[in-house]
């Protein structure tokens, strides 16, 4: 029972949400693509420029060089002050002398100052020394590769590519998603053009969870996962599955609709893309 409760109130509050990734939803300015949102303020971002920036981007100390507990101390202690009751799990200091690139439980990964006083979103832009580099970029893409990485394949439905595999893709779909719909539709020609696609679970409303949970708990997920998106009414007993994660994932990388497409090293490519021009944008010609 007590598991039972724990499961349903992870996701109430998944979809109520609290105060401050509300106000980070709709504090952040977008581009809008092809895709379908779970609130009014979403939609699914389209990170093109992460591509360009990567490349040139400086080596901005991330995890590898360990977290300040100092900074994730202050940062938690002004956090519970004003009320707010999220986990900061890092705070790992940034080109930018002062700054800090935050993760933390069930949040998009932002900015921070020495003193944790200042949640700080959107692009740091390095200028002075060439081309312009976005560092958050990287830092972005650093965060995301490395969280969907350690996603065991086997909680994931996996179309996987025809012939040689030239490209992976991670897409956090939902059942009554149109756009994650019009995307299915295309799985056969973007298998055929080498790609392999890994399907998360995110449903956009609370009405959507059990069927989500359908798919994941049926015998042959992708024979559950096709039927679901030609609008069937796929049931199956219920079962441990990793719904609620993907859903918690999700909500850590900054998913904010469907379908959420990212490349194995982090990058966010759509929204839905018409399948020539998703292996555009993975980089198979």
């Amino acid at each position: 029972m007590s598991a039972l409760f724990t499961k349903k109130t992870f996701t109430a509050n998944r979809f109520r949400k609290n105060n401050l990734s509300r106000f980070m939803a709709g504090a952040l300015l977008v581009a809008i693509a092809a895709g379908c949102s779970n609130n009014k303020a979403d939609a699914t971002s389209n990170t093109d420029t992460i591509g360009s920036a990567q490349e040139t981007a400086s080596s901005a100390a991330t995890g590898d060089n360990g977290t300040d507990a100092t900074v994730v101390e202050a940062l938690q202690a002004n956090l519970n002050a004003s009320g707010i009751e999220e986990t900061i799990v890092s705070a790992v200091p940034t080109a930018m002398d002062g700054i800090y690139w935050v993760t933390a439980e069930g949040l998009p990964s932002f900015f921070t100052d020495k003193s944790g006083k200042h949640i700080i979103q959107g692009q740091i832009i390095a200028v002075g020394e060439g081309t312009p580099v976005d560092i958050s970029a990287e830092l972005t893409a650093n965060t995301v590769q490395e969280a969907l990485a350690a996603v065991d394949k086997e909680e994931m439905v996996i179309y996987p590519a025809v012939g040689e595999t030239k490209a992976v893709v991670y897409s956090f779909t939902d059942a009554d998603c149109p756009y994650c719909t019009k995307l299915h539709e295309e799985i056969d020609d973007i298998n055929e053009s080498g790609i392999e696609v890994r399907y998360l679970a995110w449903p956009r409303s609370q009405a959507s969870v059990p069927k989500m949970e359908a798919i994941w708990c049926s015998e042959d997920r992708h024979a559950a996962m096709d039927q679901a998106k030609i609008g069937a009414n796929v049931q199956a007993p219920s079962c441990d599955n990793p719904v609620q994660a993907h859903m918690e994932l999700g909500a850590r990388l900054g998913v904010r609709g469907t379908p959420a497409i990212f490349t194995e090293t982090g990058q966010q490519v759509g929204g839905y893309l018409p399948a020539a021009q998703l292996a555009q944008a993975v980089g198979i010609n």
